[in-house]
């Protein structure tokens, strides 16, 4: 087999790690081409490799397809993700507006045959069973589907929230055959909502953010041990840590170099560090364009390992950079403002608008917040809540930013 026949392994690794420079076009032309060339050297033929999920019997690819973008546009890109094996795929009721759904919905009309190759995640924002219940039948609906996979109750801070007449309904809903497993996802106070979940016995699985920052965190590794010996299964999101790697330091410096000459990325190199973790089953990473796509594949299928000093170079580089990290331990500093702010729901905003550059979703999602907190944002005395930041965040003046980047 020539060159011209087929695009290697090794060439796909290449082009994909050199994002920007111009020749992912060229290897995506090249892997077009192929794409019905079988050897078992070509790279566009091995597919992202597959992950348990808990306890539940099934496989699911090590890299899901975050669902917060223009779906209904990007009708290739589920193609090709599916494609190269991202056949786990997330979304929500409220992403665009039920326009991800719709989306999604979009394309397993028009390839039904790919449903039965997807494993389907989607999100309810209601808390009581008949809004449940309400949001389950409109997501099914708008997914053109007869069952949800997993379905999350969205955005967990406190495991109150799974209430025993949420058990009675995820038992329903499994009978019903609307959904096949239930769980939960988090952004707040996610390991003690974590180790809450390992010790109720019935929830399927968790997405909760993890990366290279808390992997290491003593708190953390022990609910990440707590769920793998509940059988739960683990999605980690929001893996880059607060976005790519500065220049301000000798160690930035040093960790971007280091991972360039190994052939990736420092956005690659934090995936690859989740994924070390055998109890991750699966990143979900928002892949809004085919060049994202392609690099986070790419990292999927490097077999090359971090070595011992790539993990304590970034363990270190995450010890110098924590006061520009928010670690959503919540109820630290929501508790010394008298819950007056959601401090942590506001950070997650600013970490679109600054580290992603997301400034449409930022403002979005800061339009949620209720207008009477807005307008107090840069009013109240944040002193306490920084005093109990274990990250030592400045939190009062990330608040005035944040009423002035985002209003």
């Amino acid at each position: 087999m020539t060159e011209k026949k087929e695009l290697s392994r090794r060439d796909f690794f290449r082009t994909a790690g050199a994002l920007g420079t111009g020749s992912l076009l060229a290897a995506r032309e090249a892997l077009a081409q192929n794409k019905d060339t079988a050897t078992e050297e070509a790279g566009a033929h091995e597919t992202v490799p597959l992950r348990p999920f808990g306890k539940t019997g099934v496989q699911v690819s090590s890299l899901s397809l975050g669902g917060m973008f223009d779906i209904p546009s990007n009708q290739l890109l589920l193609k090709q993700a599916l494609n190269w094996g991202v056949t786990y795929w997330d979304t929500a009721d409220c992403y665009g507006g039920g326009k991800s759904e719709a989306g999604m919905g979009q394309f397993f009309k028009k390839y039904p045959e790919s449903r039965a190759k997807v494993f389907l995640v989607s999100k309810s924002d209601a808390r009581d069973p008949d809004g449940m219940t309400a949001l389950l039948n409109q997501s099914l609906g708008r997914l053109n589907t007869d069952f949800i996979d997993l379905y999350f109750l969205h955005g967990v801070s406190g495991i109150r929230e799974l209430a025993p007449a949420m058990k009675a309904w995820a038992e329903k809903a499994k009978a019903d055959k609307k959904i096949k497993f239930f769980g939960f996802s988090t952004h707040s106070n996610m390991e003690d909502c974590m180790l809450g979940a390992a010790e109720l016995g019935w929830i399927d699985g968790i997405m909760m953010s993890y990366n290279f920052r808390n992997m290491h965190q003593d708190k953390m590794k022990k609910a990440v041990d707590a769920c793998v010996r509940a059988g739960i299964g683990l999605t980690a999101m929001k893996t880059q840590g607060g976005g790519p790697v500065g220049m301000d330091s000798e160690t930035e410096l040093e960790l971007a170099g280091r991972f360039l000459k190994q052939g990736f990325t420092d956005k690659q190199a934090r995936l690859k560090a989740v994924w070390e973790n055998p109890a991750i089953a699966s990143i979900c990473s928002q892949m809004p364009t085919m060049t994202i796509l392609m690099s986070n594949v790419a990292a999927a299928l490097n077999r090359t390992e971090l070595s011992a000093e790539d993990l304590r170079l970034m363990e270190r580089y995450a010890q110098e950079t924590a006061s520009s990290y928010c670690a959503g331990c919540a109820t630290l500093c929501e508790t010394a403002v008298g819950g007056a702010v959601p401090i942590r729901d506001v950070m997650r905003c600013l970490m679109y608008y600054n580290s992603y550059g997301e400034h449409e979703r930022a403002r979005r999602l800061f339009g949620y917040i209720p207008s009477e907190v807005r307008l107090c944002l840069s009013d109240l005395d944040y002193t306490a809540a920084e005093q109990n930041c274990p990250q030592r965040l400045r939190i009062g003046k990330l608040m005035r930013e944040a009423a002035a980047l985002l209003a």
